[in-house]
């Protein structure tokens, strides 16, 4: 009895450590730092999508071509590769475009990764672009301020819950309901910062070019990662409490 017990608890031990992780994790690695980024199952087309193109080595030597501070740092244009100083970016990606996949409960808080695309009149079904995204930096939000997007520029109103995001943490309240979110930054978000920090040109390109790497995080990444979480969340509900 006694050994079968034991076999038992080193099954359960084995099986918890084998078992799939329930989320998909990048890491996106600059000369400014480095984010891990949890990506929503929420939305299984554009997790899908990025993790292919992440496999395949797409974004690898491209650019955060488009930043502005307060707002955000985009990248994933394939043409921004080696683009010499005065070249035209944000137009390049695969030739096909993503449905888009929104959730009231997915938002543009600091440090969400979200789909770029066309504007309306040429995209009316807001579908996403292949490739391009971009990782909101925003900026802290009032009341006062919110009411005054809401009445202006949104067609809805932002539940309190979300509203008490936007005045602690920060983001960009408008983009809601209007691009995809399907992801977040769950460390390093000081990179995002100092990407945002950094001189840009007219076009919002950065005079010194910041080139990524994007990898996918293996299975015992993950589970490292996820338990340092685990502990860093532990540790801020005690000083919380």
């Amino acid at each position: 009895m006694k050994k079968l017990l034991t076999l038992l608890l080193s099954f359960c031990f084995v099986a918890t450590f084998a078992a799939k992780p329930k989320s998909k994790y990048v890491k996106i690695s600059t000369s400014k730092g480095e984010v891990i980024i949890r990506l929503y199952n929420e939305t299984p087309l554009h997790r899908d999508n990025f993790l292919k193109l992440t496999k395949d080595g797409y974004y690898n030597g491209t650019l955060f071509h488009r930043v502005i501070k307060a707002f955000m740092i985009q990248g994933g244009d394939p043409d921004s590769r080696n683009a010499k100083p005065d070249s035209a970016l944000g137009n390049g990606g695969p030739k096909y475009t993503i449905p888009a996949e929104f959730s009231d409960s997915l938002f543009h808080k600091k440090g969400v990764l979200a789909a770029a695309r066309e504007g309306d009149a040429e995209n009316p079904s807001k579908a996403s672009s292949g490739s391009q995204f971009y990782i909101v930096q925003g900026k802290i939000w009032t009341d006062s301020t919110l009411n005054d997007v809401e009445k202006k520029r949104m067609k809805f109103k932002i539940p309190e819950w979300q509203r008490q995001v936007y005045k602690t943490i920060g983001g960009t309240p408008h983009l809601d309901r209007n691009y995809t979110v399907y992801g977040e930054v769950v460390k390093g978000l000081s990179m995002v910062d100092a990407i945002a920090d950094e001189p840009t040109n007219k076009a919002n390109r950065p005079n010194n070019d910041v080139k990524m790497t994007i990898s996918i995080l293996k299975k015992r990444e993950v589970r490292r990662l996820e338990k340092e979480l685990k502990k860093t969340n532990q540790e801020m509900v005690k000083t919380i409490i």
